[in-house]
């Protein structure tokens, strides 16, 4: 248990989301820059390592967004934590067949951890993208933002009502070097930015993002100087709930959150129902939020398999549609994952979600 010091180094009393992030982000010992957590041989697997069907409907949205806004001279694509770089693979696979879209776009990656930066220039080498470290070296043309299982990764903080007082949860290591838990009486002015999004009345446990919102604040303000938008498909909740939805998974099982620490990945549910007032608060409009089942059919996901399937083998077709279940099935990934779209545009863009 000696190793888990290293996540202590500056303090040995910490928030919880600190803690979560020195565990998933520290250059050295982080669990994003140790190992590729993707794939059969990962801890977890997303849509785009599933099936590139997924991948290929995002691409037919973003070239009808593009056409949408008739067809710019400069159009720019961002990825948000583009894991392996297997979406991005598909994504320009898809787009090199609409030869004019394809000549007016950049393609950007906005990537924390070096490890899978690496990777993705393996799995990218040669291919239209650059890499970013902030959205201020995009100039001008619209910018699009896609996130697929970007938020949920970004650590939460945690609150606790108690006799009407509010306590925010922190670790601390004791001197056996184990992790213990413990709450700290929160500040005004915490309690105030709770209260901005109506977090504090009826809620005796909170979950806050507030890392999270840092991050789309500076993804919101390139939106509104560029126009364009950000579309974001994560696991979580339309409404909000009074309970702790941390969790940590390794070889594709749930693990118990301070088992294999660095060595397991954690996240968090993502709170849907936040993620439009915090939309509202910023002027930006948005569409309904869809589940990924009612995303993925109504751009015509379905329809692609069964026109692929034609020229398959048995073998195949199975394979196909066995993966498209995992995709859209409302027991498996259909319901969980939810679809945002918030955006800057002159006209409104519905595609995917009407």
């Amino acid at each position: 248990m000696k190793s888990i010091n290293k996540y202590f180094l500056k303090s040995k009393k910490i928030p919880i989301d600190k803690f979560i992030e020195n565990v998933l982000y520290d250059k050295k010992y982080g669990y994003y820059s140790k190992k590729v957590p993707f794939g059969k041989n990962g801890d977890f697997v997303t849509s785009p390592e599933i099936s590139f069907l997924f991948s290929e409907m995002l691409a037919l949205w973003v070239v009808s967004l593009w056409e949408h806004l008739n067809k710019p001279k400069k159009f720019n694509i961002v990825e948000l934590g583009p894991g392996s770089g297997k979406m991005n693979s598909t994504l320009i696979k898809v787009f090199k067949k609409f030869p004019d879209f394809f000549n007016s776009i950049n393609i950007f990656l906005y990537e924390k951890s070096e490890n899978l930066k690496k990777l993705q220039k393996k799995n990218l080498f040669g291919e239209k993208v650059r890499w970013i470290k902030d959205f201020d070296n995009i100039k001008s043309g619209p910018v699009i933002f896609l996130g697929n299982e970007f938020f949920d990764a970004i650590p939460i903080k945690q609150y606790k009502k108690v006799n009407n007082i509010l306590y925010e949860k922190y670790v601390k290591l004791d001197n056996k070097s184990k992790i213990k838990l413990f709450l700290k009486k929160t500040n005004s002015k915490t309690i105030k930015e709770l209260k901005k999004f109506n977090l504090i009345k009826n809620q005796s446990f909170i979950e806050f993002p507030k890392q999270g919102f840092k991050e789309l604040d500076l993804i919101t303000s390139a939106i509104k100087r560029l126009s364009g938008g950000l579309l974001l498909i994560d696991y979580g909740l339309l409404k909000q709930v009074s309970s702790d939805t941390l969790q940590s998974v390794k070889n594709h099982k749930k693990n118990i959150l301070f088992n294999n620490i660095g060595n397991a990945d954690i996240t968090s549910l993502v709170n849907f129902n936040l993620l439009k007032t915090y939309f509202k608060k910023k002027t930006l409009k948005r569409n309904n939020v869809v589940t990924q089942e009612y995303f993925l059919k109504k751009m015509g996901i379905i329809n692609r398999a069964q026109i692929l399937s034609k020229k398959m083998n048995f073998q195949e077709k199975s394979e196909i549609y066995y993966r498209l279940q995992r995709l859209i099935n409302p027991k498996q990934m259909g319901k969980l994952f939810k679809v945002i779209f918030a955006f800057k545009l002159e006209k409104k863009f519905t595609m995917g979600f009407v």
